[in-house]
């Protein structure tokens, strides 16, 4: 075979070589986020797609709970992601399971719980620990979500504040939006994912005695093929260029104390 043919067998493969690398390189970030931590990510994403050119694919998932969308059980089950963002408590089992690239979790802010009505609704009194078991014992339905907030809630408060019983023949695990829906009479569940609902109005959080404290974080996904990116966003999503988002968005930033 002539020098020129393997020349120009070597330029063919070359150019294959290259033109995977530019596809390879062209691939979307995937990242899957729970619902606490998403109504920053949203107003957050646009800018850094602009100011860096990559490309994003969003998902969802809960952050803890048995069911099969979790964030953690779609991991396990080997749904594609480079990034998840999702409370502590699911990321810390994903952690003990070898399912995250060593070294690459960040916090990235605090939430905490509070209540809604429907709008138009006059605001009950959640001032003191007393007011709120009032208040939830006087409501004819009560709506929390299957995550963090809503465990925390049913297994953890309604024991503790001693109307367990009571609680589980009104309440439903949808979530606040069906306070929104006008199927519920009272919501509770992470600040941050209850502002953004409709047709709701924002009562406050639950008092300090009882409150419970969600840190949402951020982790590259073992296997990833794009750990630079990854970490990239993270490391935007906890640099102080988020913090105003994170804090219109009823949450406190992780770097704040």
């Amino acid at each position: 075979m002539s020098w020129h043919c393997w020349l120009s067998r070597i330029g063919t493969a070359l150019a294959v070589v290259a033109t995977l690398a530019s596809s390879a390189s062209a691939q979307p970030l995937k990242v899957i986020i729970s619902g606490g931590f998403s109504a920053a990510y949203r107003e957050l994403l646009p800018a850094f797609e602009r100011d860096t050119g990559m490309q994003i694919t969003t998902t969802s998932g809960g952050s803890v709970g048995s069911g099969p969308n979790t964030i953690g059980n779609q991991i396990r089950r080997g749904v594609p992601a480079d990034v998840i963002i999702l409370a502590r408590e699911g990321l810390n089992a994903l952690v003990a399971e070898g399912k995250i690239a060593g070294g690459t979790d960040v916090n990235l802010a605090r939430s905490v719980i509070g209540v809604v009505v429907r709008a138009g609704a006059a605001k009950p009194d959640i001032s003191t620990v007393d007011a709120l078991r009032k208040t939830l014992l006087a409501a004819r339905s009560v709506a929390v979500s299957t995550s963090t907030s809503g465990v925390y809630l049913t297994t953890t408060l309604f024991p503790r504040l001693g109307i367990a019983a009571e609680m589980a023949a009104k309440t439903s695990m949808r979530g606040a939006v069906d306070v929104s829906r006008g199927e519920a009479e009272l919501g509770l569940q992470q600040i941050s994912e209850i502002l953004p609902l409709p047709n709701v109005t924002f009562v406050g959080p639950i008092p300090n005695e009882v409150q419970y404290v969600t840190t949402y974080a951020a982790a590259v996904v073992d296997g990833s093929t794009q750990v630079a990116a990854a970490r990239r966003l993270i490391a935007f999503l906890s640099s102080p260029q988020a913090h105003a988002a994170i804090e219109r968005s009823g949450m406190t930033p992780a770097a704040v104390q």
